[in-house]
């Protein structure tokens, strides 16, 4: 096998090696870098949420005191305020869907689902859970969720939902009796959770890794090329010029040519040698044939 072609192999396997393994480690880096910005965008809507709770709570609330007396208005409960935020967020950015879940909720949109029930039970088994992360399939892709826990720390909130008899008539008249009672201090009844797809974060990753691959593609296909004229031009060639010459004068052919070099490299150290060589064997040949 000539050199050249030995040459080539070596450099395709330390390309397929470098390539695989830069492929892996991109892969790695980028699904871990789009799962980041996920959740950056997850706790930043998770913040949102509390904000409005806490405005709907301390600002909003206060106001209506007197009308509460005689009318019970959703809008005045926190969680109910927070979920319609996000309602209407999710119409534009329908990436996005937040939900409190609740397990025994007045309203039934609150309820929550057979994977939402299980995140509620593990933060009810381990109380000191503050946040769970996780990811799930959903019918359009792969999403992230994020998950805080819904504790009750506020008396006010039993007065809706301690007993029947102490819910206000108003509300009973909106949700009914059947679900939302028996709550009970510190109890944690239900879980935050903010909803963000995976689909375009890792839509991007994987455009951003073809485009890295591809990149390297090129890079290694004209550094091999390069390196090959070089091969050619610095090794192949004048080491080809330098076996046909000593090939043509081992043969007895002394007029072959000359052993010329104008570089001091490997390979014109090389050529002077051989030179020397020819001279001593002419030499050598006129002294025999005297």
């Amino acid at each position: 096998m000539k050199l050249i072609w030995k040459f080539n192999l070596v450099l395709i396997g330390v390309f397929i090696v470098g390539f695989v393994a830069a492929g892996y480690v991109s892969k790695r880096m980028l699904m871990e870098s789009a799962r980041d910005e996920v959740l950056q965008h997850a706790r930043l809507m998770m913040e949102a949420a509390l904000a409005s709770r806490t405005y709907t709570n301390t600002q909003i609330k206060p106001l209506l005191v007197e009308q509460l007396k005689t009318e019970f208005l959703p809008q005045s409960v926190p969680a109910y305020a927070a979920t319609e935020q996000f309602n209407d967020l999710h119409k534009t950015y329908g990436d996005y869907t937040y939900k409190e879940a609740t397990l025994n909720p007045s309203n039934p949109r609150d309820r929550a689902s057979d994977w939402e029930a299980d995140v509620v039970q593990t933060f009810r088994n381990t109380p000191t859970t503050t946040e769970i992360v996780g990811e799930r399939e959903t019918p359009t892709g792969r999403a992230l969720y994020l998950a805080r826990p819904i504790q009750i720390k506020n008396a006010a909130c039993l007065e809706c939902h301690s007993t029947v008899e102490a819910a206000p008539k108003t509300m009973l008249d909106i949700y009914g009796n059947a679900n939302g009672f028996g709550w009970k201090m510190n109890e944690i009844i239900g879980a935050q959770v903010v909803s963000v797809a995976m689909t375009l974060p890792v839509e991007r990753a994987n455009r951003a890794l073809r485009t890295f691959l591809l990149s390297l593609a090129i890079i290694f296909t004209v550094t091999i090329v390069l390196l090959n004229a070089m091969l050619y031009t610095m090794v192949i060639r004048r080491v080809t010029r330098l076996a046909a010459i000593a090939d043509a004068v081992s043969l007895g052919n002394l007029e072959a040519g000359e052993f010329r070099s104008r570089s001091n490299d490997e390979i014109g150290t090389l050529t002077h040698a051989l030179g020397r060589m020819k001279t001593s064997l002419i030499q050598a040949m006129k002294m025999l044939e005297s």
